[in-house]
């Protein structure tokens, strides 16, 4: 049986040819992802460890339970410094220190991060051009924001220190970030020790590197702990700095690696019904010849053990093909993000690994495996007596009892969890239900889809059939003969235009959504607001000089002031109507931004009113308010420097996605009593009537030109920057998808191919009866197309419905959007693939021979 099922392999090879395709593909993407990530991994590792290497112990500061991180002092240095087997100890300075553009204006909405650069043994700086700064006025630039900035070795830089105050510097040199994230978002400025200390602010260290003086660094290690003893600081050895470095910065690599195996398990899923539906399609082709094996004394298991092995062979071949195109897959992306100037370990180098070869053989082997389980239990039902017919006829498709009550109970309990989902909270839990409904549903549109190809089929097919003549009305027929193979080998498309769909509706609607709240929530032309001092603080502000310049501009009217900070709140009771969700029990204490505004605006409230909106009131964001267990009519608690605590009443709730103002709302003389006069975080700023944009466009630049760190953005910008980032996600959803849809042309094709092998008899007698060779070719790809426009009929339906649903779990009162247009052109792309699936099969078709193939038995 061995030797039969090999030689009967390599007889019909040409018949698995286009579901080895579909394998090595869904198998190609899941080894070029980690081949990808691995090499990415493997560089990320290899330069921390070079850097961590020139250090034998460094300290780190205790866990920071507040909102900036804590920091070592420069006693705790002192005490490293005296502590037995130290030669050397630095520490490292790091905080915001603005650099402004060659336009005089702050780089970035973050400041870049300024940094002390070390010099002689313990220096981890990478210079890459230039030197290091050995003097006060030598700066050096990192790399990528020396070119995208146009700064170069010899320039006069501009950076800003804590207090707002230009300083100039000579460029010296350019260093690389390295695996640094931080610094890769901000840009960075390296600095001497004592000008970093001088231009950023800051009064301690956030790490401590120290070399050993003929020591180990274990026993280095437990001298610096002693001599920090109570201090709560962290020792590592070099080697633990690595790891901890490593597993921290690897973080996003697991992400990335997750997210794109999600679409790889896509693929596979989609190459798994190709690979049963070409299975099925072969035993029901070869019912004789099993029935001959059956005669001469094969057993019902060797008969299922040599279906196995052929599958078990184009597994294994197919997974060795997918190694191989995964392996140039993932060099190749490598390649391409390193060309479009992503920041990667200049260590990295292409790695294929033992686990990923073992995976994707694995994978490969098991997905084809169990694809073929059904087709080769249905080819031990074979009987012996199958071989004595002339012929064997089509199999009648026979709805059955137990697929309708199956499909009712997968249908029932998808809608349910479906509607549970939608109807909960918005977040994670309901995003995850929604998705376990659309995975019940999509089982109960599978075992259904034999039942519902047939009215498919005609309504996909009536147009087709009435343009094509004779063979379009063929092709319908055709089209639905098999259902069960109809159905099977429309599936696999129905899930790339499902998904394809899905992505669609989601991005349409968020982005009709997004717009609106805009338009409530950003009704002006221009937003100006500070740069962020760094990472770790949003509290910088705007002199209120800058307000009273923008009111002089005749091109400019209604400038709205927002001043804010931080303060304790505590819910002292309530009444009335909470919003927000059902109010928890008062009494709750947090932080919250409390704030005024000046100027012409009239905020809309969900509850309440702005009558009496005095001393001694406040308007309260309905979140905060729900939180805090209060509402419209109850009270709060404020803790403020210059008042102590007070008592405010909630006069009214507002929604803080349509209204732009701070958490806890108070008259703007009030919050100059409670917290002393305040700079402003936020101006909004309107053109008048009758001026063009350009010029008030000017008019705020203008202003806002002798504030570096004001930064000015219309609401157009905001909009465009938000589309941007919505058609990129689309952009690379589709993409990673348009696997799972080539994958499912291929089944179409194989299917097909397949088909027309087993009509050769039918086509030739087709031929025989004055079907031309066009019109035989032509009959084919109709019935290609037809089969399409079922897959996307049956896709454009559930991702419409899904992708309402996920939207819905993502936001409230969402703008549900279909993108007619997009939607179209999902259909008519899957109707012309499938013709374009049909080409080769339908070629091979019209070039049989009329004679030969009657004659063949």
């Amino acid at each position: 049986m061995i030797r039969a099922t090999l030689a009967g392999l390599l007889a019909h090879r040409l018949r698995l040819l286009l579901t080895s395709l579909a394998i090595a593909l869904g198998v190609g993407f899941i080894v070029g992802t980690f081949v990808l990530t691995d090499t990415l991994q493997a560089g990320l590792t290899h330069s921390i460890a070079a850097s961590a290497d020139k250090v034998d112990v460094a300290v780190l500061p205790p866990p920071g339970g507040g909102e900036k991180p804590a920091l070592l002092s420069a006693g705790d240095l002192a005490a490293v410094r005296r502590a037995p087997g130290v030669a050397e100890a630095e520490g490292l300075v790091r905080g915001g220190a603005a650099l402004l553009g060659k336009d005089g204006k702050a780089i970035g909405d973050v400041a870049t991060t300024g940094v002390s650069v070390i010099g002689g043994r313990l220096n981890r700086t990478q210079v890459t051009s230039g030197a290091a700064p050995s003097a006060a006025d030598q700066v050096v630039i990192d790399e990528d924001t020396a070119r995208t900035r146009g700064f170069a070795i010899g320039d006069t830089a501009r950076v800003l220190d804590a207090t707002g105050a230009p300083h100039a510097f000579r460029v010296v040199g350019l260093f690389d970030v390295g695996v640094d994230q931080q610094l890769a978002y901000t840009g960075a400025v390296g600095f001497t020790a004592e000008t970093a200390r001088s231009m950023t602010g800051e009064k301690g260290f956030v790490e401590i590197d120290v070399a050993a003086a003929g020591v180990t660094p274990e026993r280095l290690g437990g001298a610096v702990t002693a001599a920090l003893a109570g201090r709560g600081a962290r020792v590592l050895t070099g080697q633990e700095l690595a790891q901890e470095l490593a597993k921290s910065n690897g973080a996003d690599i697991n992400v990335l690696t997750v997210a794109l195996l999600m679409f790889g398990l896509v693929a596979m899923l989609v190459a798994a019904l190709v690979i049963y539906n070409t299975f099925t399609i072969l035993v029901a082709q070869r019912t004789r010849e099993m029935a001959l094996l059956r005669c001469i004394g094969a057993t019902r298991r060797q008969v299922f053990g040599s279906v196995l092995l052929e599958s078990a062979v184009v597994g294994v071949l197919s997974s060795a093909l997918g190694l191989l195109a995964g392996l140039g897959l993932g060099t190749a992306a490598f390649a391409a993000l390193r060309a479009f100037g992503q920041n990667f370990p200049t260590t990295a180098e292409v790695t294929l690994t033992p686990r990923t070869t073992v995976l994707a053989l694995a994978v490969g082997l098991v997905v084809t495996v169990g694809a073929a389980l059904l087709p080769a239990r249905t080819a031990t039902r074979v009987a012996p007596v199958a071989a004595l017919r002339v012929q064997t006829g089509e199999h009648t498709f026979r709805t059955g009892v137990l697929r309708v009550v199956f499909a009712a109970v997968f249908l029932l309990a998808g809608a349910g969890v479906t509607v549970a989902g939608v109807l909960a909270k918005p977040g994670e839990t309901a995003l995850y239900a929604v998705m376990g409904g659309g995975a019940l549903s999509f089982l109960a549109v599978l075992i259904l889809g034999p039942v519902i190809v047939r009215p498919l089929a005609r309504f996909a097919g009536w147009l087709p059939a009435k343009l094509a003549g004779v063979p379009g009305r063929l092709a319908l027929d055709n089209s639905h003969r098999n259902p069960g193979r109809s159905a099977t080998t429309t599936v696999a498309l129905t899930i790339g235009v499902t998904l394809m769909t899905l992505i669609a509706v989601i991005t349409a609607t968020t982005r009709a959504t997004y717009t609106a709240r805009l338009d409530e929530q950003f009704p002006i032309d221009y937003l100006i607001a500070p740069q962020f001092a760094s990472m770790s603080e949003a509290g910088a502000t705007l002199p209120r000089s800058l307000a009273t310049t923008l009111r002089s501009r005749p091109e400019l009217t209604s400038i709205v002031e927002i001043r804010s900070t931080d303060a304790r709140v505590t819910a002292a009771g309530r009444s009335g109507a909470a919003t927000g969700g059902t109010p928890q029990s008062g009494g709750g204490r947090r932080t919250a931004e409390v704030g005024a505004f000046s100027g012409p605006y009239q905020p809309v409230l969900t509850a309440g009113t702005t009558q009496g909106f005095t001393a001694g009131s406040a308007l309260v964001a309905a979140d905060l308010a729900g939180r805090l267990g209060t509402g419209q009519g109850g009270s709060i608690t404020i803790t403020t420097p210059e008042a102590g605590a007070v008592r405010l009443k909630v006069l009214g709730v507002f929604d803080p996605d349509t209204v732009p103002l701070p958490e806890i709302t108070v008259p703007e003389q009030a919050l100059d009593a409670y917290f002393g006069p305040l700079a402003d975080v936020r101006l909004y700023v309107n053109a008048k009537d009758g001026v063009a944009a350009d010029a008030s466009r000017r008019a705020v630049e203008a202003a806002a030109q002798p504030y570096p760190t004001a930064k000015v953005r219309s609401a157009v910008e905001v909009r465009g920057q938000f589309d941007e980032a919505l058609d990129l996600v689309l952009l690379i959803v589709g993409g990673l998808l348009g696997l799972a849809i080539l994958i499912s042309l291929l089944g179409i094709a194989n299917t097909l191919s397949l088909s027309v092998y087993e009509r050769t008899r039918e086509s030739a007698l087709l031929r025989a009866l004055g079907l031309t060779r066009p019109q035989l070719r032509r009959m084919l790809s109709v019935e290609a197309m037809i089969l399409g426009l079922i897959g996307a009929i049956v896709g454009v339906v559930l991702g419409i419905a899904y992708g309402y649903a996920a939207a819905r779990t993502l936001m409230d009162e969402v703008l549900f959007r279909v993108p007619v247009g997009q939607v179209a052109l999902f259909v008519v792309l899957s109707a012309a693939a499938g013709v374009l699936a049909a080409v080769l099969p339908a070629r091979r078709a019209a070039r049989t021979s009329i004679v030969g193939s009657l004659a063949a038995d």
